[in-house]
């Protein structure tokens, strides 16, 4: 006889609320296996299990429409358990390869000020980037959808040597601002605007910028939290002078 569980005992094992769990079930993505006479919610194993793969799948960051997509598509809980487990696993990689970055960043930054030597005193700036994959840049433009769109395809369409020349740029340009900020240089001043208006030509060649688009994407520099901590693992205050360097910067174009 199948073992049934109300709304709250689910709430209470899963860490869901019940609000929640309604919410899922309005909208069709885990229907209870049955609802008593007093109105109140049962599951069972089945609706347990896909609440685990909902649940895996948005730890994973994807929506619930996408999630509902990959539930209708019935494929068998076992497979669809080790096709969750292997992107779990790639997740953690990509993570452990990103906390060693910036583990190595914080030395080699801890070092150079130890020794009064300059921000280049990291010595493969290009590593600075590993295990931040092109599409999380895409992240950075969520609210600007031409220009995360033709962020993506092109991104899409590089080549593993294209990948890591663009990496090599974007830990360049974030060196460069750093040693201007280290140096006191204003956000505002002439070295500073020339690198953002090399920033801002980069994205009009992909799509039409306004200045006001561009003023939000700076706001996000420090919005967005993987954005800030790439920012951050650089030097302390970058994504606010970033932030800053481009408002400076959209002041002196047309809105």
């Amino acid at each position: 006889m199948a073992k049934d569980w109300p709304i709250s005992e689910v709430a209470r094992m899963s860490g869901v609320t019940a609000r929640t769990l309604r919410h899922y079930d309005e909208i069709g993505l885990l229907p209870p296996a049955g609802i008593g006479s007093n109105g109140r919610r049962y599951y069972e194993e089945h609706q347990l299990l896909l609440l685990q793969q909902i649940l895996v799948l948005r730890a994973l960051d994807v929506g619930l429409p996408e999630i509902g997509r990959v539930l209708a598509d019935r494929v068998d809980t076992v497979e669809a358990l080790r096709g969750h487990h292997r992107r779990l696993l790639a997740e953690r990689d990509r993570l452990d390869t990103l906390a060693a970055t910036v583990s190595r960043t914080i030395a080699e930054l801890e070092q150079s000020r130890k020794d009064g030597t300059a921000m280049t005193a990291i010595n493969r700036p290009e590593n600075l980037f590993a295990g931040v994959q092109p599409s999380l840049y895409e992240e950075n433009l969520r609210d600007f959808p031409g220009l995360a769109e033709e962020t993506g395809r092109r991104a899409a369409a590089m080549t593993p040597v294209e990948v890591e020349a663009g990496q090599r740029e974007r830990t360049a340009l974030m060196i460069r601002l750093a040693e201007h900020m280290a140096a006191g240089t204003p956000a505002d001043a002439g070295p500073v605007q020339t690198e953002i208006e090399g920033q801002y030509r980069a994205l009009t060649e992909l799509h039409p910028v306004s200045a006001d688009e561009f003023r939000s994407i700076g706001r996000s520099c420090v919005d967005n939290e993987q954005w800030r901590a790439v920012y951050e693992a650089v030097a302390p205050g970058l994504a606010e002078y970033q932030r800053a360097a481009i408002d400076a910067y959209a002041a002196t174009r047309p809105a």
